[in-house]
């Protein structure tokens, strides 16, 4: 009789974040012991301390999940034949239809990334390569004619990110907050902000500009 193959650590690795993903969202990042996430997962400690040393590797190991899939989603916005259409079915997938478990873990991560320095180091490379990401896209569609050229590409990714983030902690923490219903003012705004360069003025014109009441 021949032996079941062992799971491939890849499997493994994953079990293990999907299990804290549950837990850390359930529970907060402090309130979720090692523990509780080895029974989630259904392993001993012994075996979760081998793919994972502590909460903050754990997190690592989100991270790294998460930059794969927003580098993929960046690309496809990139070769999608309609920017607009694929930046509006980018934002339905992040702002609709995320899960409620996928929105309060990256809320309790924002929070935890205030107070932890390992996450905080974590948060801030994720970020980076985010609004990276971003500005890949947006220049990508200013050489298609999609953008006028004119756009603060640096202002529009860092208001983009802005809104995303802001209305990720609206459904973290309002559970009557409905998310399709301000979905078109969101494209809305997207698409006034990407299309209307004369309102991104030069940091010499605001610098050459008087106080408010001067």
């Amino acid at each position: 009789m021949s032996r079941p193959r062992p799971r491939p650590q890849t499997d493994r690795r994953e079990e293990i974040l999907l299990a804290a993903k549950n837990c850390f969202s359930r529970r907060g990042f402090h309130g979720a012991s090692m523990q509780e996430i080895c029974a989630e997962a259904q392993m001993s400690p012994g075996s979760l301390y081998r793919y994972f040393p502590s909460k903050e590797a754990i997190i690592a190991g989100i991270a790294e999940q998460d930059r794969a899939d927003v580098a993929e989603k960046f690309q496809a916005i990139v070769e999608a034949p309609d920017f607009f259409q694929a930046l509006a079915l980018a934002a339905r997938r992040y702002i609709v239809e995320e899960s409620d478990e996928e929105v309060c873990l990256h809320a309790e991560i924002k929070a935890e990334s205030r107070r932890n320095p390992e996450i905080a180091k974590i948060y801030e490379g994720v970020e980076q390569e985010v609004k990276a990401g971003m500005l890949n896209v947006l220049r990508s569609a200013v050489a298609r004619g999609d953008i006028p050229p004119e756009v603060d590409l640096e202002i529009a990714a860092t208001m983009l990110m802005a809104l995303v983030d802001g209305l990720y902690w609206r459904r973290a923490v309002d559970p009557e907050f409905d998310a399709e219903t301000v979905l078109p003012t969101l494209l809305s705004v997207t698409h006034f902000l990407l299309t209307e360069p004369e309102n991104y003025k030069s940091k010499s014109a605001m610098a050459g500009q008087p106080a408010a009441g001067e």
